[in-house]
């Protein structure tokens, strides 16, 4: 299953074993581990079997037929690696609570960065409400002024029309223009 997906980098665990793969010009690697918990280790593996592969020039001819010889060979890289990474599976494991820290650490990292920025954005949130309930109330006492002082103006007006009628008025009734 794992070979037919052709996907650049699988890890798919089966029964005990957890394999690894990597594919890369149409070439697939494999890695088979007993340990779930590091992929770096399996990564850096098939990484280097890969770059070995591919430097050799054997490798690059058109049509590759591995020969005995080549196979031969690649064998004994392949046991040079295996022994290389399987000695440092003490290590593995201490580098890979290490890397597992690391990337909590900077995942909590950015979850803060993250929550001040938020908590930054709601202080401006804030401060923009409070700005506009401050200017509501402004208005709102701007009008109740505006409303006064029209009422006041409105019965001055009245006041001057009511005082130039009974002028005219009393003036008519001296110039006996109205008839009493």
């Amino acid at each position: 299953m794992v070979l037919l997906r052709a996907e650049p980098k699988t890890i798919m665990q089966m029964g005990s074993f957890v394999y690894h793969t990597l594919f890369i010009d149409g070439i697939t690697y494999l890695c088979a581990t007993d340990n779930a918990l590091d992929t770096i280790t399996p990564s850096a593996f098939l990484k280097n079997v890969s770059d070995t592969f591919l430097r050799n020039p054997l490798m690059s001819q058109e049509h590759f037929s591995p020969s005995n010889a080549v196979a031969g060979d690649f064998q004994q890289v392949l046991g040079k690696y295996m022994m290389q990474y399987n000695k440092n599976q003490g290590d593995s494991s201490i580098s890979t609570l290490r890397s597992q820290v690391t990337e909590v650490k900077n995942i909590m990292s950015k979850n803060i960065d993250e929550i001040l920025e938020n908590e930054e954005r709601l202080n401006i949130f804030t401060d923009k409400t409070n700005d506009l309930q401050t200017t509501a109330k402004e208005s709102q006492k701007t009008r109740k002024i505006l409303r006064r002082r029209w009422w006041k103006h409105f019965r001055k007006i009245i006041i001057i029309t009511v005082v130039i009628l009974l002028s005219i008025i009393i003036i008519l009734l001296s110039t006996n223009v109205i008839p009493t």
